[in-house]
């Protein structure tokens, strides 16, 4: 097991990376704890659950909204949940971003840590303190940052995942090299057959690898004033994808990262060789890196953007492989790429 730290203004936040499961209770406080988790992962792990009262919600990105953190309120209520309470989401990202949600709103806040059981989430979603649920189809417009007190990163729980869910993470993780660690995209080019088997000694290192670079750049910048919107690269026209095609957000976001370095090559700033290498790359993973949609679809939702400012978006734009940076970049030059991209 290896573990990392994130200072954040609401505490520090343990990640530990190869935990397992059953170790759970060790890293909670004594007294009186919920698990919130959705059906799936319930089906297939509750043996290994600690004896907690659990509340089951469904496990899809439909009911990541206000209804849904409604409903979990009405169940605490009904088991007497106080500010001791200890609030644990086990499963993926839509889990913890709902368990942390609630957590953080529930009597104003109180405590709360995830198991997270998707490759997705392990890299991204469950770290880094962001919290929140989708609004009339906009991803993640309510919310809140906020750190859990630990995040257990069981690489055995991927186990059970279908081959798509171990593809949207492999996004993220093409994303976190691309943005801070050219290494760690040389390995990906060199170990992607293993990376899909997956082979766990693979995977250990490109989801501690991941961790490394996101908790570095969340302990800089917490609440996205600057440094944090870096991780954003592929998201702006990947969420706008997302929202308008249904796609899984890996796909997505796949689809964005090419849309992104081909604005990186235009602009000047990223040599066409390696724009090519990012898109290849994705390709080996089984990632898209072009995606049929509705183009005004897609720029209506962009516009919709929480990164929006005025008439521009603050955009993540690449120099190089490991070197990132943001710009406010007009709607209508998006709009361009936009017509050349999707179809």
């Amino acid at each position: 097991m290896r573990t990392l730290e994130i200072h954040g203004s609401t505490g520090v936040s343990t990640i530990l990376v190869g935990e397992r499961l059953q170790n759970l209770k060790r890293y909670i406080p004594a007294g009186k704890a919920v698990i919130i988790t959705d059906k799936n992962v319930l089906h297939l792990y509750q043996k290994d659950f600690p004896s907690y009262e659990v509340i089951k919600i469904e496990s899809n990105e439909k009911i990541k909204n206000l209804d849904t953190v409604r409903y979990i309120y009405g169940k605490l209520v009904e088991l007497e949940a106080d500010r001791s309470t200890f609030i644990i989401g086990i499963g993926g990202g839509i889990v913890c971003d709902i368990a942390g949600f609630v957590a953080s709103t529930y009597l104003r806040g109180v405590r709360f840590g995830f198991v997270s059981s998707t490759l997705l989430s392990q890299v991204d979603a469950s770290v880094g303190g962001k919290n929140g649920v989708n609004f009339e189809g906009y991803k993640n417009m309510i919310g809140v940052f906020n750190q859990p007190e630990f995040v257990i990163c069981d690489l055995n729980l991927l186990n059970t995942l279908p081959e798509k869910e171990i593809l949207c993470g492999m996004a993220e993780i093409v994303k976190h090299a691309a943005i801070g660690d050219p290494d760690l995209f040389a390995y990906l080019e060199e170990h992607y057959q293993e990376a899909l088997a997956p082979d766990i000694g693979v995977i250990e290192k490109l989801v501690y690898d991941s961790v490394v670079i996101k908790s570095a750049i969340v302990n800089r910048d917490e609440k996205e004033k600057g440094e944090r919107r870096k991780l954003n690269f592929g998201h702006t026209f990947g969420h706008a994808i997302e929202k308008t095609t249904g796609v899984p957000h890996g796909e997505a976001v796949s689809a964005g990262m090419v849309m992104a370095s081909a604005l990186s090559v235009k602009r000047g700033h990223l040599q066409a060789k390696d724009a090519e290498r990012i898109k290849k790359l994705l390709q080996k993973l089984k990632l898209p890196t072009r995606l049929q949609a509705d183009r005004k679809t897609v720029l209506d939702a962009l516009q919709k953007d929480k990164k929006r400012k005025g008439d521009s978006i603050y955009f993540v734009l690449l120099n190089k492989i490991g070197n990132p940076f943001v710009d406010q970049i007009s709607i209508k030059e998006l709009e361009d790429v936009i017509y050349d991209l999707c179809y």
